[in-house]
């Protein structure tokens, strides 16, 4: 089939792009390239997959109503992985409106894309952000999340609502993803892991958050994507068991669901940074700090009902991912 990803230039558009390939769909990347963060590592990514014969590379910003109306009915994709969203809750603080733009604006134009074009699937990335105040763990796709604490997770949960509508005035299928903190190699340089990696290296402090009492269900890229790919390809179905009476907000009458994803076994945050420590030889100087405006002390997915309905269960541990992300960023980097 043809498969729409938004992002495909990010980090988990880029891994999605390829195991797509591998397994015979055609893939049809759209990207903006815009430098929240570093070009070259978004270029760098494109570069192994941009050359195979099922993969149509499109520059366009999903802002642009007019572009993304022509990329839909020019390639009829079969199905959309909409990827692409102005990141980070830290930088929503600072730039707010880039994430009404992206977030929101951008979100319109896929789901109007998909609307039109008889799209037999839209999958779209929510994000463990919109747990926001709630404190019951592990979080689950059953609770309420009316509490967001940053623009970017606000803008997340105005996603599901959206995608919510679009299913049931038009019968789309949706299925939205809550990810839990992703990291693996070809990661974003914004994130902890590279950010921590890289300032040990140098000799350079890191900064650790509420002073290191923080807790993130850290999940690895391939476990994600295999997650992405179960989910693109169970089409939902209208939840005929659903009451008004007692909403269940992750199914509705019409074709959507939602869904953890994550790797259900949440690590300390001090742990992390010494299974880092130990694979990079050096040891961490650390600046601790108190928690950051927009942030949570833990996350924490129930994903039983995706393993219910796709069979997903991850299966990297953290000093798995993280050596091989460490192995990678050396031989990227030349360190």
């Amino acid at each position: 089939m043809k498969v729409l990803i938004t992002g495909a230039a990010g980090f988990i558009g880029f891994h999605l792009s390829q195991r797509l390939l591998d397994r015979g769909d055609s893939v049809v990347g759209l990207d903006n390239l815009n430098d929240y963060y570093d070009v070259n590592l978004k270029k760098a990514r494109l570069a192994l997959v941009k050359d195979h014969e099922r993969f149509t590379f499109i520059k366009a910003d999903m802002a642009d109503r007019e572009a993304i109306a022509a990329l839909f009915k020019a390639e009829k994709p079969d199905r959309v992985v909409n990827l692409a969203a102005q990141a980070g809750v830290r930088y929503s603080l600072i730039n707010p409106h880039s994430y009404v733009d992206t977030n929101v604006v951008g979100f319109m134009n896929i789901l109007e894309g998909c609307r039109h074009n008889d799209v037999e699937h839209l999958v779209y990335a929510s994000s463990s952000s919109v747990y926001g105040l709630n404190t019951g763990m592990p979080f689950s796709v059953n609770q309420n999340v009316d509490h967001p604490i940053s623009m970017y997770a606000a803008t997340k949960k105005s996603n599901e609502l959206m995608a919510h509508t679009y299913s049931h005035l038009f019968q789309l299928p949706v299925t939205g993803l809550r990810f839990f903190t992703v990291y693996g190699p070809w990661g974003r340089p914004d994130m902890a892991l590279f950010l921590f990696t890289k300032a040990i290296l140098e000799g350079k402090p890191i900064d650790v958050f509420n002073h290191g009492d923080m807790m993130r269900d850290f999940t690895y890229i391939d476990d994600i994507v295999e997650g992405v790919l179960r989910v693109l390809d169970t089409i939902p179905t209208p939840d005929t068991e659903w009451s008004s009476d007692a909403p269940d907000p992750s199914t509705a009458p019409g074709p959507y669901r939602l869904y953890n994803i994550g790797n259900n076994q949440p690590v300390r945050l001090m742990h992390y940074i010494e299974t880092l420590e130990k694979a990079l030889g050096q040891e961490a100087i650390k600046n601790m700090l108190p928690m950051q405006p927009g942030d949570v002390p833990a996350t924490y997915a129930d994903v039983a009902s995706l393993q219910s309905d796709t069979g997903f269960k991850p299966e990297t541990t953290v000093e798995e991912g993280i050596s091989r992300f460490v192995a990678w960023y050396r031989d990227f980097y030349g360190v």
